[in-house]
């Protein structure tokens, strides 16, 4: 259960009557926004290399940061010492942009409820290492046994968990607990004298109940059909081809070469291609994206975003039309419209912008196995690793581990270490079919920006792009 805002004052040593002089500080010379982020973060990792522990570590980070907003002026001071003197000074240095009338303070805060998308019978710090360790030896012990290629597994476990406090100068406090889990195995097999590698991963905002041995089960066997897969692989040939989006992972591009390009700081800076295109078609009719805060346990949900607004389901593309970007509480006041929830930070240290939450396409009117069926000659792209994007012009580059080459309108051959290159908002007009399969990924996904790093979820049902480079060999 997320905590109960008064009760999370107490949590972080501070009363009503400091969080008033404080804010009082930071609004002294001007506000039209200001806000005081408190966070408290326990996190825990554990590796297993080959049955040994190699590595583990834990941490403890507390801290509030001081923002203050003139305008589209953004001051910014944050403190791990919550004492009063350290949080006055503090605030005189984000207040030093301000220049306008001194706010209004309420009388009062008001404590805010808010949706709870992940409660979890127990928090990650009240779980020990004693349960923790079984799970990643069983996860060991079944990779090994399913496979006896396998030559090297590789088990890296992470929890966390977050309390945060969000006031704002109108007297809203909010509070919100944030769990955080995620097991990746890794592997290498080796077969004929050859060595491959490959890793699945899960992640969430669940507890340790959650880690079933039918969910061990389930990324062990992901882990070892990508890794086995790779012996049988080949490159394919290089050039332009239609490139079949497989659902789930596939979203990465949807996140990186399109998503980005509609949160609303670079539109309203005017980088964005998106920018002056809403309310245009960008897409075909059965074309419709969402970002979404709300879903169940999901890595990417948020009870508040990071301004204390309740997060939301975004419509970003609906039905092929541009509706709406990625709103934080500066570019809302900018549009004149009210924030999307989609207001971010990696930490107490920076100040929020506008970031996906958890991004997916919706479902189209074809069946995969239509798609599949209408490729003369093309790929099938299922999992990828690293890519570049530039954000303005969504021109991307993406290497893809696996996938399939589709000749005929039938799958063929698995294909392997490839890139696919073009540009986000044109492969989002050149999508010609989308399957009713859509689904979210269940890895864990980071999302980088501005140097700030958060976690993000992203899905896509299987889609047919009609046209992308494909780095494949020259035949």
């Amino acid at each position: 259960m997320s905590p109960e805002p008064n009760q999370t004052l107490s949590y972080f040593s501070v009363d009503e009557s400091t969080i008033r002089r404080v804010m009082a500080e930071l609004t002294a010379r001007g506000a039209d926004a200001a806000d005081l982020y408190f966070q408290h973060a326990r996190a825990n990792s554990i590796t297993m290399e080959d049955g040994l522990i190699s590595r583990a570590a834990s941490s403890v980070d507390q801290g509030v940061g001081l923002r203050v907003v003139v305008g589209d002026q953004t001051g910014y001071a944050f403190t791990e010492d919550l004492s009063l003197e350290a949080m006055l000074a503090a605030a005189r240095t984000a207040a030093s942009i301000a220049h306008g009338s001194k706010a209004v303070l309420p009388v009062g805060l008001t404590p805010r409820e808010h949706a709870d998308y992940y409660p979890i019978g127990r928090s990650w710090i009240d779980v020990g290492i004693a349960e923790k360790l079984p799970l990643i030896q069983r996860l060991d012990a079944i990779a090994r046994g399913m496979e006896e290629s396998i030559s090297k597994v590789t088990v890296s476990w992470a929890d966390a968990e977050e309390t945060v406090l969000i006031v704002d100068m109108h007297g809203n406090m909010i509070a919100d607990g944030r769990p955080m889990t995620r097991l990746w195995c890794s592997l290498t097999a080796t077969k004929n004298g050859k060595t491959q590698s490959n890793s699945a991963n899960l992640a969430a905002r669940r507890g340790i109940d959650w880690y079933t041995d039918e969910r061990l089960e389930f990324v062990a066997r992901e882990a070892i059909d990508r890794t086995m897969i790779l012996f049988e692989a080949r490159r394919p040939p290089a050039g332009e081809l239609p490139v079949v989006l497989a659902a789930g992972a596939s979203g990465i591009l949807l996140h990186e070469a399109i998503g980005h390009g509609m949160e609303a700081d670079f539109n309203r800076k005017g980088t964005s291609i998106y920018a002056e295109m809403l309310g245009k078609k960008v897409a075909p009719d059965f074309v419709t994206i969402v970002d979404n805060g709300t879903q169940d346990f999901e890595r990417g949900a948020l009870n508040v975003d990071d301004e204390g607004v309740p997060c939301e389901r975004t419509v970003l593309v609906e039905n092929g039309t541009l509706a709406s970007y990625l709103h934080d509480g500066i570019s809302a006041r900018h549009y004149g419209i009210k924030p999307t929830g989609s207001g971010r930070r990696e930490s107490f240290r920076h100040s929020p912008m506008p970031r996906m939450r958890s991004t997916y396409m919706e479902n189209g009117p074809h069946t995969r196995d239509e798609i599949i069926a209408s490729v003369k000659k093309g790929i099938i792209a299922e999992t990828f690793t690293n890519g570049q994007v530039q954000i303005g012009a969504g021109d991307f580059t993406f290497y893809i581990k696996n996938g399939w080459l589709i000749e005929d309108g039938k799958i063929t051959a698995p294909i392997k270490d490839i890139n696919i290159i073009g540009n986000g908002p044109e492969a989002l007009r050149n999508v010609t079919m989308v399957a009713d399969d859509s689904k979210l990924d269940f890895g864990g996904w980071t999302c980088g920006k501005d140097g700030q790093s958060v976690p993000v979820s992203q899905g896509i049902p299987t889609t047919l792009v009609s046209k992308l480079v494909v780095g494949g060999e020259n035949v």
